[in-house]
Parts: C-alpha cells; structure tokens; sequence
C-alpha cells in the first residue's frame, strides 16, 4: 500500500501535515476528506523519496542527493539513529512478547512515532511485511538505520521464532555500545576542550595582548631581552600567519581523515600506533575488546551462525588491528579450527581472553565467557577512564601555565630593567 505525505487544512482553516497510507492518491483524498481535512498538497512516497510534487525544502535530487545517501547508507547507524531504533527496538520486543501480531505492533510503533522520518520509514517496514517480505529484508531496505548486524540478529530471531528475545538482546546491546560510547567521548571531550581553549588563549595573547605591549617596550629604544625578542617574532608570526596555522591543521586533519577512512594500510597504521600511546592506547583496546566479546556473544546466543557472527563482528569492532585479527580467527574457523586457537596467536587480544574463551569453548558455553569477559572489560574501562582523565588533566594544566608563564616573563623581564635605569 503506497504511502502519500500530505499538507491540508483543518476546520478553522489550520494548516495540518502528516502522512497517510491508501491505496491510490484518491482514495487517500476520501480518508482525509473523511476527517474534516481538505487536502492542498498530496505526494506519493517511496522510499523515504517523493515521487510527485517534489518542491524546494524536500529531498535532493541529482547526483549530490544520490551521493549524499550512498555517504549515508556507507556510514551505515549514527549514534542519534541508534538510540531512536534502541527503544522502538525494545518497545517492539514487549509488543511482540505479549503476543500481538507483527503488523499491529509495527502500527502502534507508528501511531507513537515522534520524528516523521520514523513514521514513515515504520510505515514503509509494514508495508513491505503485508506484502509478503520478512521483517529482517524491510528492515536491510534502510541501511542508515539498520545495521548489517541488527538485520542478521532479526533474521536469525525469526528463523528461530524468538525475534521478541532476540529484540530484546538487541536493545540490550545497544544500550551497551552507547554506554561504552559514553565513557570513552567524556574521557576525550575535557583533554580536547582544554587543547582548544588553550589554543585560542595563546592567539589571541600573540595576536593582539602582545604586539600592543611589545610595541610599547620597542619605543623606548633599548635593546629587548632575548627572551622578549623570541616572543615578539613569534607574535608576529601569528599575527600574519594566524589563519595559515588553522589552515595547515584543518588540512592535516582532513588527510588522516581521508587516509583513515579509504585505505586499509593507512587504517592499520593510525590504529595501530594509536594502541601505542600509553593509557590512552590501553583504554582504546580494552573498548574495542570489550566490543569483539559483547558483539560476538549476542549475535551467538541470537542462533547467527559462527563464521558469519565473526565477519560482522569484524565490521563494528572499530579498530583495524582487532578487526584484522578477527578476520584471521575467522579463516582459522573455515579451515577447522576452533575460536581460541587462532585468538591467542593473533597476539591482538590479551592472554587472559584467549584463555577465558578456550575455557568457554570447552565447557560448551562461550555465550556466557564471552559476556563475562565483556562486563570484565566494561569494569576495566571505567577505571582506565579515570587514570586517563586524572593523568590528562594536571598535563595540560602545567603546558598551558608553562606558556602563559613564558609570555608573562618576556613581557616583565624588560618592564623591570626600564624601572631600574
């Protein structure tokens, strides 16, 4: 049943938006006129897409549109996105758990939808399953909102004919992978808060603070300290060259950004020199430990298959190292092996997991070691958070006072010897 976004108006002649699914344009006309709503602008939906009547203010078109949504579909759920689908995905599971049909419970999703993107994706997904498609196919339609991992646990909950535990475990994970989240931008944010403060303090102390107060030294024609001199070149280097500084890091950051996200060498390198850099390093492969185990253990426990639960473990692990470890454990369990075996050998993983999964595998329950070892990690993670912040913080207090104490003794220094004379 196609889907029409409509604007009309209201008894009283207030203008009213919203979306409605009929079977043709007419027939949508007849419901609304049925509510008292005298439609003025009625266009077909398709994918999220207008087919009709497209204006300015709605969808791109051309190839940015379509290179915009294939950036999308790439980049596949971002964090709002996963917290939107993170509770619909539990509000879907008690639905389903209490044994109504999936079709009303996709209908009460959309009839308590906020976001009318929501709406109409929900109404998109129902309309799709009346049409004969399965739950997990709809959902792989919108890949901006649905993981490839989300859509296998799904598929694997209705082969089963367990999706309402399954979805329940999906929620679950989300909200777990968002809690990690959560820890690991709050130990990053202050340190780069600080960076950035510092950054501005320091410029507009060279750019303007300085080159007032050297200029007046300069007048009175003695020769300046040298660590005076040194300041006011440096002021003058800023104070031409101020935009170029900020040009040269936009830049530097742009390219490892690009090298980062199109080359795999250039992936594996960053990620691995970034597990080098001490506290910082150790809470990055704890975090992307702790992801491996979780990820790995709900899509287990949801009936994914072993080989496959590894390949999209591989993808949302986010580090390189780990997830070409992953892909070795994963050739290792094609030719035979089992999971622990090649684990240890990778060498990406700390021993005591290795060991916690051999024992996993050999008492027959890895689903359980590996959520063991996941809420171990999360433990650890919070106490590496702290030191990283407690280590962090008196650093970059003591470079930024270093800097503003240097300029405040150049600027002195020559103050004091004119008080002399």
């Amino acid at each position: 049943m196609p889907i029409y976004e409509y604007k009309a108006f209201a008894v009283g002649g207030a203008v009213q938006q919203g979306i409605i699914d009929a079977d043709t344009e007419r027939d949508a006309r007849t419901k609304l006129r049925r509510e008292d709503l005298r439609v003025s602008k009625l266009t077909e939906l398709r994918g999220s897409k207008r087919v009709r009547g497209s204006k300015k203010g709605g969808e791109r078109g051309g190839f940015v549109g379509k290179l915009l949504r294939d950036r999308a579909a790439q980049r596949g759920p971002g964090p709002r996105e996963i917290e939107i689908v993170s509770g619909i995905t539990r509000q879907l599971a008690t639905l389903l758990g209490s044994g109504i049909a999936l079709t009303e419970a996709l209908s009460a999703i959309v009839e308590q939808a906020e976001q009318r993107r929501v709406e109409t994706m929900f109404r998109q997904i129902r309309e799709s399953i009346q049409q004969g498609s399965s739950l997990a196919d709809a959902l792989e339609m919108h890949p901006s909102w649905f993981s490839e991992l989300y859509v296998n646990m799904v598929r694997a909950g209705q082969a089963a004919g367990n999706l309402d535990i399954v979805l329940t475990r999906l929620a679950d994970y989300m909200q777990a992978q968002r809690g990690l989240r959560r820890k690991i931008v709050g130990a990053l944010t202050y340190p780069v808060m600080m960076i950035a403060i510092g950054m501005a303090v320091v410029t507009i102390l060279m750019v303007k603070v300085v080159p007032e107060i050297t200029a007046m030294l300069i007048e009175q024609g003695k020769a300046l300290p040298p660590a005076t001199q040194i300041l006011v070149n440096v002021s003058n280097v800023f104070k031409e060259w101020w935009w170029a500084l900020f040009l040269v890091i936009g830049i530097v950051s742009f390219a490892i950004e690009r090298i980062y996200k199109n080359t795999a060498k250039g992936r594996l390198f960053i990620d691995r020199n970034l597990l080098r850099v001490p506290v910082l390093g150790e809470l990055l492969r704890k975090a992307s430990v702790g992801r491996f185990t979780r990820t790995f253990a709900t899509l287990l426990k949801s009936g994914v298959p072993v080989i496959q639960a590894l390949e999209i473990t591989e993808k949302v692990v986010g580090n390189r190292v780990i997830a070409n470890a992953t892909a070795h454990i994963r050739e290792r369990v094609v030719e035979g092996a089992d999971v622990s075996t090649p684990l240890k050998a990778s060498g990406a993983f700390p021993a005591v997991v290795g060991y916690m999964v051999a024992v996993g595998e050999q008492s027959g329950e890895l689903e359980q070691m590996l959520d063991r070892i996941a809420g171990a990690y999360d433990e650890e993670i919070d106490v590496v958070t702290e030191r990283l912040t407690a280590l962090l913080e008196p650093v970059m207090i003591i470079i930024l006072a270093g800097i503003v104490g240097y300029i405040v003794y150049a600027i002195v220094q020559p103050i004091l010897q004119i008080g002399q004379l």
